[in-house]
C-alpha cells in the first residue's frame, strides 16, 4: 500500500541449515534496504446524515499550502440539513483543493488532498491535475468518510505557486447566503449583529468570530439604513439548495407509502390555563404538545412504530418526538428524544436549544434524524386545520391547528363557548389502522383536557 514503509529484503538460509548442507563459509548478513514513499491522503466528502447523498462546500477554512493539525476544522459542508465543520484526521498540509467553495460533490468522493510534508505538496498537485480526468474515466466507489492514503503519482511537474489568501469580502454567497462559522453565527445572534453587514476575514470571505466582535464594537454610523436584501427577480429559475433537494426526495419517497388520515377535535381550555401559569418559567406550547403526545404514545406503541422494508415493522424502544421547523431555505425536524421521560421544564429548555441550533444550522445528525413520531404545528399562524405528509421511515405525523373559541352544546343541553383545536394524523396503513389512531387520539384528548399530569 502506498504511503507505508516498504521493506525490501532477500531471504537467506540460516547458518544451521548451511552447516547441515556442508557449507563451511559464513554468509555475510545483508542490510535490508528500506524506502519511504510520499504519503498523500485524500479528504473525502463525509456523510453527515443518513439521507445525505452529496454535500456542498460552503467554505474552506484553510488555503492551499496551509499547515493543518489533527482535529482542525478544514472545510464547512452544507448537508441536506445543516452546515457543519469537517475536521481533518491527520497532521499535514492542505496541498490541493479538488472541489472549490460553492460546488457540490457526492458522499465518499475526494474533495482535497493532504500532504504529509511541505516537500510533497508539488507531488500532490500533480495528482490533482490528473484527478478530474481519471475520476471521469472511473468514478470512485463509495468509501468511508475518513482520510485515506493514495498511491504516489509519477514525478511531479514544476511546482505550482501557493494561492494567495482571499481578501475580506461580504459574507454572502449565491446572492443572500451568509458564509460564517457556526460560532460566528451564534455570536452574531447574541450580540445582535447583522451578518449581511459584516465583511469576513476568513478563507473565501467567511465570517469568523473576530469579525462579529469587531462589528459589535464598532460605533453605529448615523445615516440611512443598509439597503434591504435584494429580492429574487420574478420569472427567474433557481436550483434547489441541498436541503430543498433532500426535502423533495423525501416527499417523493413518501408517495410510495399507503397512508390514511384521521381527524379529531380537542378542547384546550384547561391546557390554555396551564400554559398561562407556567409560561413565565420558560415552558412553550410546543413542549406541552410534545409531552402530551409522548404520554399518549406510551399507551399506544403501535402508533410509535415504523415500517422500513415493507415486510416487517419495529416497535421503537424510545419515544422521540420530531417537530417540524421552517428555517431559511427549507424545513427541518429537531427531535425531542425520550420526550415521555423528561419533565416539562427540561423538555422546554431542550426545545429552545434545538431551535437555536436549527436556525444556526448547527444540529447534529442524531438531533434531526432520530424521530419516531412527528408533530407539525401551524396553529400559531391561525391555520385551523391541514394535512401533513408522512416522513419516510416513520409511522405517523400529526398536524396541529390553532385553538379557537367555538360554540358547542354542553351535556345539559345548553350552548356554551369552548376553545378547541383540530388535529389530523397521517399514518402508514401497512402498520397502523383506523382503530389504532382513534384510540390514540382519545387518549391524547383526555391528557390535554385534563393536563395535570403534564407537569409531573
Amino acid at each position: 500500500m502506498a504511503g507505508l514503509l516498504h521493506l525490501h529484503s532477500t531471504l537467506l538460509p540460516s547458518a544451521s541449515l548451511l552447516r547441515q548442507r556442508g557449507g563451511a563459509q559464513a554468509v555475510p548478513r545483508r542490510r535490508r534496504a528500506c524506502r519511504v514513499e510520499a504519503k498523500i491522503r485524500e479528504i473525502f466528502m463525509p456523510a453527515l446524515s443518513s439521507t445525505m447523498t452529496e454535500g456542498k462546500i460552503v467554505a474552506w477554512n484553510a488555503a492551499e499550502g496551509d499547515r493543518l493539525a489533527k482535529g482542525d476544522p478544514v472545510v464547512v459542508v452544507e448537508s441536506d440539513k445543516a452546515d457543519m465543520d469537517v475536521e481533518t484526521f491527520h497532521d499535514g498540509f492542505l496541498a490541493a483543493v479538488l472541489v472549490p467553495a460553492g460546488e457540490s460533490a457526492p458522499v465518499g468522493s475526494a474533495i482535497a488532498l493532504l500532504a504529509e510534508s511541505e516537500e510533497e505538496i508539488p507531488l500532490a498537485r500533480s495528482q490533482a491535475a490528473n484527478f478530474s480526468s481519471s475520476a471521469a474515466a472511473s468514478p470512485p466507489a463509495p468509501q468511508e468518510t475518513v482520510a485515506q492514503e493514495t498511491s504516489p503519482a509519477p514525478p511531479p511537474p514544476a511546482p505550482v505557486a501557493v494561492s494567495a489568501p482571499a481578501l475580506p469580502s461580504p459574507a454572502t454567497q449565491g446572492g443572500a447566503r451568509v458564509v460564517a462559522s457556526p460560532y460566528a453565527k451564534k455570536l452574531a445572534k447574541e450580540l445582535s449583529v447583522d451578518l449581511f453587514a459584516v465583511s469576513g476575514s476568513g478563507p473565501g470571505g467567511r465570517v469568523v468570530a473576530k469579525d462579529v466582535e469587531a462589528a459589535a464594537a464598532a460605533p453605529k454610523k448615523a445615516g440611512p439604513e443598509p439597503a434591504a436584501r435584494p429580492d429574487v427577480p420574478l420569472g427567474s429559475t433557481a436550483p434547489f439548495t441541498t436541503m430543498q433537494g433532500a426535502v423533495s426526495k423525501n416527499m417523493v419517497e413518501s408517495l410510495a407509502v399507503p397512508t390514511f388520515r384521521v381527524g379529531y377535535t380537542i378542547t384546550t381550555d384547561a391546557l390554555d390555563v396551564l400554559y398561562k401559569k407556567i409560561k413565565a418559567k420558560g415552558v412553550t406550547m410546543t413542549a406541552l404538545l410534545a409531552k402530551a403526545t409522548a404520554m399518549a404514545l406510551v399507551q399506544h406503541p403501535v402508533v410509535n412504530s415504523s415500517c422500513r422494508d415493507g415486510q416487517s415493522f419495529t416497535y421503537n424502544s424510545s419515544i422521540n418526538i420530531a417537530v417540524a421547523v421552517a428555517i431559511d431555505g427549507g424545513l427541518i425536524t429537531p427531535v425531542l428524544q425520550d420526550a415521555d421521560k423528561l419533565d416539562i421544564y427540561s423538555l422546554s429548555r431542550k426545545w429552545k436549544e434545538l431551535v437555536d441550533k436549527a436556525r444556526a444550522k448547527q444540529l447534529q445528525p442524531q438531533e434531526y434524524n432520530s424521530g419516531t413520531f412527528t408533530l407539525s404545528n401551524l396553529g400559531m399562524f391561525g391555520v385551523d386545520r391541514f394535512d401533513a405528509i408522512l416522513p419516510p421511515g416513520t409511522g405517523a405525523i400529526m398536524a396541529v391547528g390553532s385553538s379557537q373559541p367555538t360554540v358547542v352544546g354542553t351535556k345539559d343541553g345548553r350552548i356554551g363557548i369552548k376553545s378547541q383545536m383540530q388535529v389530523n394524523v397521517t399514518a402508514d396503513h401497512r402498520v397502523i389502522y383506523g382503530s389504532d389512531l382513534a384510540a390514540f387520539l382519545q387518549t391524547l384528548s383526555k391528557i390535554i383536557e385534563d393536563p395535570k399530569d403534564l407537569t409531573f
